[in-house]
């Protein structure tokens, strides 16, 4: 009869002793740390005085886990301690833990359908609570924990009462069928198709533009006819999120010390693929010059959601710190992304400006002049307003932000000055983040960011769904499709080829410079932004004509092809010869906590660590502090034995 701890006995391989095993049974308890085993699957605790460590709710484990004993001479039934010995009806998860014991729980670690439900898991920062129960119904990790079940019911449900209240306001655009309920099914299904793809580690962003594509080509989305309004509204939005955050993220210690490295290798490497992009559009297209420079323009910009996801995992392992690699790709990434929206809208405010030539001349300065004029204006407004000490200092000072980036990207556009606005909006987050750092906010930690992430999880899939559904393949010319392939992929190589050749005197070896130069090939989020814009300046002119129709769909295709053939491969590449072409800590560095919530990586994650102290040569210093060590170890425990 086992006692209540669960104790048995059976026979050792001796035959004679007898070995008692301990079955303990630890407390469900609040989970505070990861959840997300998918890429360290070895943290069960399996015995009291094992130092690793389980995630998640506690379950019985015997500590035979992993050893070569045989189990099935080990009675594992559980009795309820009545007369005759009448089995106890177990519970789902008593069943659970009984499959494990008979057939080995390290097969059903290394199992396909585990390893799938801990990729899926998120990560806790804070601690965790479920209702009494939860794992008997939904066992870990098998089911989703409480706080996932929870967050996914709460959006279903605010998405179900904002829907209600749209179709009484609104009604029959929001009803089934109607045009407004074909975008939100579309947001929902693009979020879904991006968590798809992350499971392969690749960019959601690629998952979500599939699934626009889908729904195109199928025929279950309609975003055509006056509701392009709406959609070219909403793609500014996502436009001044995305200038938010990239000034935001900009830091601007790490500007000051390698501001010359980061000028030369973003706008250099930008300048040669905007021109090569735009003579292969001007002689292989058939655009005009005017066109095909906006066209470069566009194509020249470098995705930090391509790019982030990928080097948060290598910095995780220590790839590529020691020289400050995710420092500098970041950092080149936002001013490469900040030039080139600044140039679209100074070369489209010069195109589609009925204004005399003097002053189509004088938009560039005035353009730049002018945006920078706000940007330091506005931020350093948000320094004082509201007050630093207000309780409610996180709100306002988001709402004063995203305010003033809606005022420079609408009202420069209503004045005719569209490139004043993209650049004003980037130098306002920059200046109110340097100011409000000064004031005691960590770069790191700064809450406006979170904000800000918040409100891009909830855009980037309508951006890229949108983006998505206006690629119509039946309408696809071949030609067309064939130039613009063969002109973005020859662009790239040569744009990376530049990069390594005036990499020099950066401190970088031949393997570091090829990794920074693929890191920036791939495009995603300023060309869905941008690449349709052109097109809805076009139909919203009552003079236009056919041919400048023809030009801006080209644009928008060509920008549309970029993303489909630079985002996929990028990542890859960048995962793969990551870990062959930098060189390794031997300290992993783990993702830092703070204000961030969201489980996805950000730009903080990579370029907050002071990557300056660790270019000293690491390894050479680890192998003397090891020999040093031991040797200390071995005199210690000598003089431990002489002294027992």
């Amino acid at each position: 009869m086992p006692s209540e701890e669960g104790n048995v006995s059976s026979q050792s391989s001796s035959g004679d002793t007898k070995r008692k095993v301990s079955i303990i049974t630890e407390p469900v308890v609040e989970r505070l740390g990861h959840d997300n085993l998918g890429f360290e699957q070895n943290k069960r605790k399996i015995s009291q005085q094992s130092h690793h460590s389980e995630e998640g709710p506690a379950r019985r484990k015997s500590n035979l886990h992993n050893n070569n004993f045989d189990t099935s001479s080990i009675h594992s039934d559980r009795y309820n301690g009545e007369a005759g010995g009448r089995a106890k009806k177990q519970s789902f998860s008593e069943a659970l833990e009984k499959i494990e014991r008979d057939y080995d729980n390290s097969r059903l670690e290394q199992s396909w359908i585990y390893s799938l439900c801990m990729r899926c898991r998120v990560e806790y920062t804070t601690p965790s609570w479920e209702p009494p129960g939860w794992q008997k119904v939904c066992p870990y990790p098998l089911c989703p924990s409480y706080r996932q079940f929870a967050r996914i019911l709460s959006i279903i449900l605010i998405g179900v009462l904002l829907w209600i209240t749209a179709f009484v306001i609104i009604g029959d655009t929001a009803a089934p069928g109607g045009q407004l309920f074909q975008l939100v099914v579309l947001t929902v299904a693009a979020n879904f198709g991006g968590f798809l793809i992350s499971l392969t580690t690749l960019p959601r962003l690629i998952g979500m533009l599939m699934v626009g594509i889908l729904f195109q080509n199928v025929g279950w989305v309609n975003l055509d006819g006056e509701f392009q309004i709406v959609t070219a509204e909403l793609r500014k939005l996502a436009l001044v999120i995305i200038l938010i955050r990239a000034g935001l993220e900009m830091d601007p210690t790490a500007f000051k010390k390698i501001y010359k490295t980061i000028l030369k290798l973003g706008l250099i490497p930008w300048f040669v693929e905007c021109s090569l992009i735009a003579v292969c559009a001007r002689f292989f297209l058939q655009l005009p010059w005017m066109w095909s420079i906006l066209l470069g323009s566009i194509v020249g910009a470098v995705s930090p959601a391509v790019v982030v996801p990928c080097l948060f995992r290598l910095r995780t392992k220590g790839y590529g710190v020691v020289k400050g690699i995710p420092t500098l790709i970041i950092a080149v990434a936002g001013i490469d992304d900040a030039v080139s929206v600044a140039g679209f809208g100074i070369i489209s405010s010069i195109m589609f400006s009925t204004q005399s030539l003097g002053l189509q001349i004088a938009q560039a300065p005035v353009c730049i002049i002018g945006g920078l004029g706000f940007g330091v204006v506005w931020g350093f407004l948000c320094k004082y307003v509201p007050e630093p000490g207000d309780a409610y200092v996180v709100p306002i000072r988001t709402l004063m932000l995203f305010g003033g980036g809606l005022l420079a990207v609408f009202g420069s556009e209503e004045i005719h000055f569209e490139g004043a606005g993209p650049l004003g909006v980037v130098f306002a987050a920059f200046t109110a983040s340097y100011f409000w750092c000064g004031q005691g906010w960590e770069l790191e930690d700064n809450p406006v960011s979170t904000a800000f992430e918040i409100f891009w999880m909830i855009f980037e899939p309508i951006l890229f769904g949108i983006t998505g559904a206006s690629i119509k393949i039946a309408e696809l010319d071949p030609h067309i499709v064939s130039i613009g392939v063969g002109s973005i992929y020859a662009v790239a190589v040569i744009r990376i080829l530049t990069t390594v050749a005036i990499a020099f005197g950066d401190k970088l070896n031949v393997k570091e410079k090829i990794f920074v130069a693929i890191s920036w090939m791939s495009k995603a989020t300023v060309q869905a932004a941008l690449g349709p814009v052109a097109l809805k300046t076009v139909m919203s002119n009552e003079n236009r004509t056919e041919e400048e129709v023809h030009y801006a769909e080209l644009v928008k295709m060509v920008c549309i092809l970029s993303i489909i053939l630079t985002a996929p491969l990028g990542a890859i590449l960048i995962s793969v010869t990551g870990t062959k072409l930098l060189k390794k800590t031997k300290q992993q560095l783990e993702p830092l906590d703070g204000w961030r919530r969201s489980h996805r990586p950000s730009l903080h994650d990579i370029s907050i660590i002071d990557e300056e102290e660790e270019r000293e040569d690491i390894e050479g210093i680890a192998d003397e502090d090891t020999a040093a060590n031991t040797l200390s170890n071995a005199q210690t425990a000598t003089a431990f034995t002489i002294t027992k």
